[in-house]
């Protein structure tokens, strides 16, 4: 973890405290350099060192956190101006300054993208080539810029693409992780909660069994079903997560499908009251199973988050032969701010205790793969999840290879 007064870490503080960095070797090496140097360069080589280290100091101490990312890109402009001038005191030889250069460019590709590299390039290529002429030097000596300028730019690129990939890896590893440890806890709700109804029917059963009612001991058994159903659909929905993600993907059994009736199961899978409007003699081109799973998902969700009354209803689109399904809650809505989110792979994690988030990426990826969609838009009050699928008389809509890719 980056402390005070470290140099090591990404954003606009970091970059700037490396380049402070790269200014004070500069100063401290002309400093070093003065005693050397013949008597009427030595004024100017001080200038030169001030120059480093009062860049030096601004660098390190500017609200860097304060301004944009982008900001201490500014100071290459400095550093481009001391190294021309340093080369032009030095009679136009380059030999001192070139390694200044190639650490400009290697730090520019470390904290900016390769536009940035890019954008760098021209100013870097009159600032060496410059001196070189206002000194007089041999065409040979000035045609180094063909040379030395793209190599600046060859290592500045390479390091700008490198650090570009390394930053995709560790956002994806800081994603999966941010999952896995939602998806861990949200599983440990999903599986107790109703593995201990499960556990209180049976044990009901067992000592009581004998003495109950017959409609008490169907309700207690109708419980513990309904309970083993939410796990099995859980663990399907962890399953089908696996199988979109793999090569070979989901089989659609497409075939004619009652919507109403499928609609009537999957809200008989709920403990909460959820109504059925679906018109009779709707008709949809679906596989039952997946059907089912696209329901009960938006149903429970609507339980979950929203507030009754649940109501499920359809209607033609309109559009392409398309059937659309509503799921309407009367709850407070979803927040704009995560309205975006909704379809993405877990963003329920963190959302509510127990959202896995997983149920709305499924339900939109198996729309998608009938030939139809998902999405959600705000009701007064509440929120209606919609997806819409091929009705029963317009030819179905077949994925790659007969699969959910």
């Amino acid at each position: 973890m980056p402390t005070k007064w470290s140099v090591l870490g990404e954003g606009g503080r970091y970059a700037a405290r490396q380049a402070a960095t790269l200014f004070a070797l500069a100063g401290m090496l002309a400093i070093l350099g003065i005693a050397a140097t013949p008597a009427d360069r030595r004024g100017l080589l001080t200038l030169i060192a001030g120059a480093d280290l009062l860049v030096a100091a601004a660098a390190w101490w500017l609200p860097w956190d304060r301004l944009d990312p982008r900001a201490p890109l500014a100071l290459s402009l400095p550093a481009l101006a001391v190294l021309s001038v340093s080369t032009w005191a030095f009679g136009g030889t380059a030999a001192g300054t070139a390694p200044f250069y190639m650490m400009l460019f290697a730090w520019v590709g470390l904290h900016f993208p390769t536009a940035a590299v890019l954008a760098l390039t021209p100013p870097a290529a009159l600032a060496y080539l410059a001196p070189l002429v206002v000194s007089g030097r041999d065409p040979v000596a000035v045609s180094s810029v063909v040379v030395f300028v793209p190599t600046l730019v060859g290592v500045g690129v390479l390091i700008a693409r490198q650090v570009e990939h390394q930053r995709r890896d560790r956002e994806t590893i800081r994603r999966m992780e941010r999952w896995r440890a939602a998806l861990t806890a949200a599983l440990a709700h999903d599986v107790r909660s109703p593995l201990t109804s499960v556990q209180f029917a049976v044990e009901t059963l067992n000592e009581d069994g004998p003495d109950l009612p017959e409609e008490r001991r169907d309700a207690i058994a109708r419980t513990a079903i309904r309970q083993v159903d939410r796990i099995r659909r859980l663990a399907a929905d962890l399953l089908d997560a696996d199988r979109l993600d793999s090569h070979g993907g989901l089989r659609l059994d497409v075939r004619p499908l009652d919507l109403r009736a499928a609609a009537e199961r999957a809200a008989g899978y709920l403990s909460a009251p959820v109504r059925v409007e679906v018109p009779d003699g709707l008709t949809v081109r679906a596989d039952p199973q997946r059907l089912e799973q696209m329901l009960v998902n938006l149903t429970a969700n609507a339980v979950r988050h929203g507030a009754p009354p649940i109501v499920v209803s359809a209607d033609p689109t309109g559009a392409d032969g398309l059937l659309a399904v509503h799921v309407r809650d009367h709850g407070t809505g979803v927040p704009e701010d995560r309205r975006s989110l909704l379809f993405s792979r877990f963003s329920g994690a963190g959302a509510a205790p127990g959202s896995v988030g997983l149920g709305l990426w499924i339900t939109r990826e198996l729309a998608r793969a009938h030939g139809g969609d998902a999405f959600y838009t705000p009701a007064d009050p509440g929120s209606r999840f919609t997806v819409t699928l091929p009705a029963a008389g317009r030819p179905a809509v077949e994925p790659a290879a007969g699969r959910v890719a």
